[in-house]
């Protein structure tokens, strides 16, 4: 048995320990009205593989975001380290070593020493903090886990504390003080409510993205999987799906501020060395930032 915290880069997933998959049951409120088709991604803000799908994950909303319904969800992968000490993690020290392994495997930067500087007790305090931000406005709520993800796999950042996570609230552009608000009156319903559709829908492990169709037809795409995998789930749905073009180069910075090198690279067809040799001339023309950590780097438009 592993810990949740355990993702195993051969499997693309962070499992939950002892939870049997399911067969998944679609009921009508889980069908898209809008768009044809329902997309459920359950995630969680410290799960080292779903930031390593960013890459396919980004390009994916920006192909076929005009079909797609998209629901996150927080899975609860860590409640506590009492509760979860078995495998080959058995406390947070172990973990530093083992995020240094997903970040080359996925090519994303990650700073494993955050568990042996100050370690997370836990990731349902972020996770609720989501919750909370997802009830004031759904676009920023993602903004503001982005930005939680960054903080914690490149600035070593404990995201069960305040602080860095207001500072994500407010860099989303999300109303600090409701969001301390929700975080203690609604939020941890939510949050709670996540869980038990994660158990109803046979989740465990992240990333777990269900496709589902206006018809109740469902396609799990489980793990961290190649971007063909996505689309096939997909077209599986709207064989006749057509993929939207979007801006290349500097372009895709309109879409996403900030990118790792390997997103940039997904999102424009390079490989990484290619991406990051363009990457790097950009920088040099002074036309992007940079923040560099062992692994890897993350840009922004200057």
């Amino acid at each position: 048995m592993q810990t949740p915290l355990f993702c195993d880069p051969a499997t693309g997933v962070c499992e939950i320990p002892g939870a049997p998959i399911q067969a998944t049951t679609v009921t009508a409120d889980m069908q898209s009205v809008d768009k044809p088709v329902k997309l459920i991604y359950f995630t969680d803000p410290i799960c080292s593989t779903c930031w390593g799908i960013e890459p396919q994950w980004r390009k994916l909303k920006l192909e076929y975001g005009h079909l797609l319904d998209i629901n996150y969800h927080m899975g609860g992968l860590l409640p506590s380290w009492d509760v979860y000490q078995s495998g080959g993690i058995s406390g947070p020290a172990d973990v530093a070593h083992h995020w240094d392994e997903v970040s080359q495997h996925y090519q994303m930067p990650i700073d494993g020493n955050v568990w042996l500087e100050d370690p997370l007790p836990s990731s349902y305090p972020p996770s609720i903090w989501f919750k909370a931000a997802q009830r004031q406005d759904q676009h920023k709520a993602i903004i503001f886990l982005r930005r939680m993800r960054e903080m914690l796999f490149m600035d070593k950042q404990n995201i069960t504390r305040p602080e860095p996570v207001l500072a994500a609230a407010a860099y989303a552009g999300l109303d600090t003080t409701q969001l301390q608000q929700d975080f203690e009156q609604y939020a941890p319903s939510l949050f709670e409510a996540d869980l038990q559709l994660g158990k109803q829908m046979g989740v465990r492990g992240f990333p777990s993205v269900f496709f589902i169709s206006g018809a109740g037809e469902s396609t799990l795409v489980y793990g961290a999987k190649p971007y063909a995998v996505f689309t096939t789930a997909l077209l599986k749905m709207i064989p006749d799906a057509q993929a939207r073009t979007y801006a290349r180069d500097l372009g895709v910075f309109s879409y996403y501020p900030t990118l790792t090198t390997k997103e940039f690279a997904v999102l424009n067809d390079l490989t990484y060395e290619a991406a990051e040799t363009q990457l790097n001339a950009f920088h040099a023309a002074g036309q992007l930032g940079l923040k560099t950590i062992a692994s890897g780097h993350l840009w922004w438009l200057l």
